[in-house]
């Protein structure tokens, strides 16, 4: 009786358990359904003056941007992607013809790419470069765009130059002043001749919580105050790794932070950091207590803070 006992209570707690283990997995997968459709804002308040008056003794700057794995994803007919999982909308199609044949190319779009863009708009002039052929790369502008004319600048394949099998890009050609022009690119090699002139950012593919863009306005918010953004982007720890890449050594983290037993900085971290110390002003100019600019949404991956004149 009591060995029937013990099998009916680890009978019953058995299937209590995998029904407590059904009830958390679709409770976060809701949730996680709940964050990637919530609305996410960037709340930008009035500059003070000292911040109008730095912004209007520096030129205005160019924000280049890659397509391909920097704001979307594509893939197209016949081919079958990992990285995409079956069953996934693309968020727009394109059909284009390519040596006189039919190509449909299905699009998945960054998360947050559309908020990226009305927001960074307002700060610099975007330009298209990607070495994609023009006639896919135009179409997927266009797209982006959406009508509002912030993408009206673009090159493509023909305006990069070929590097043993691969395309690097020329920011010389979209503005002779590089203190003034700097890229966004997921690709190293793409601006290896610029690496004083780069951001670089993680490839996307279908991550749907990714929030590498929304990571990015607050540094974005606060280089539009340089005067040069080489002075700021040339301490970013990626340029080492870049320059092992290159010279064929593995990257590693750095000796004095392993050595105390610290987390090694990531690049974003290094480059925010370097970012406000660059353009932060004399505590005698103005008040050190500020209100500060909040990139706000409830999941606190989104939370960023940055000086309040830095912003517009």
């Amino acid at each position: 009786m009591w060995k029937q006992l013990e099998m009916g209570l680890r009978a019953f707690l058995l299937i209590a358990s995998r029904i407590w283990t059904c009830l958390c997995f679709t409770l976060k997968k809701q949730t996680r359904a709940i964050i990637q459709h919530q609305s996410v804002k960037y709340d930008i308040f009035p500059l003070s003056p000292l911040s109008r008056h730095r912004l209007s003794i520096v030129k205005r700057k160019v924000l280049v941007l890659d397509l391909d794995e920097t704001l979307i994803h594509s893939h197209h007919d016949g081919v079958v992607r990992q990285t995409v999982r079956p069953g996934v909308p693309p968020d727009f199609v394109l059909k284009v013809t390519i040596d006189r044949h039919p190509v449909r190319f299905f699009v998945h779009k960054r998360p947050h790419v559309d908020f990226f863009l009305d927001i960074v708009s307002q700060w610099y002039e975007l330009v298209v470069f990607t070495a994609s052929m023009e006639i896919y790369g135009a179409a997927v502008a266009d797209k982006l765009d959406a009508g509002r004319g912030i993408l009206q600048r673009r090159f493509y394949r023909q305006h990069c130059t070929p590097d043993f099998g691969s395309y690097t890009k020329d920011l010389s050609a979209i503005c002779n002043d590089l203190s003034s022009v700097f890229i966004l690119d997921n690709s190293p090699g793409a601006y290896k001749a610029y690496p004083d002139n780069a951001i670089p950012i993680k490839s996307w593919f279908s991550d749907p919580n990714d929030v590498a863009l929304l990571n990015l306005l607050p540094v974005l918010d606060a280089l539009r105050f340089t005067a040069d953004v080489r002075s700021v982007l040339s301490r970013n720890l990626h340029l080492h790794r870049l320059c092992n890449v290159q010279t064929g050594a593995a990257s590693r983290p750095r000796m004095n932070d392993i050595g105390a037993g610290l987390k090694p900085k990531t690049d974003l971290d290094i480059l925010a950091d370097s970012v406000v110390t660059q353009v932060e002003e004399p505590s005698s100019l103005e008040s050190s207590s500020d209100s500060s600019v909040l990139v706000t949404a409830k999941d606190k991956r989104f939370k960023s803070r940055i000086p309040q004149r830095m912003c517009n």
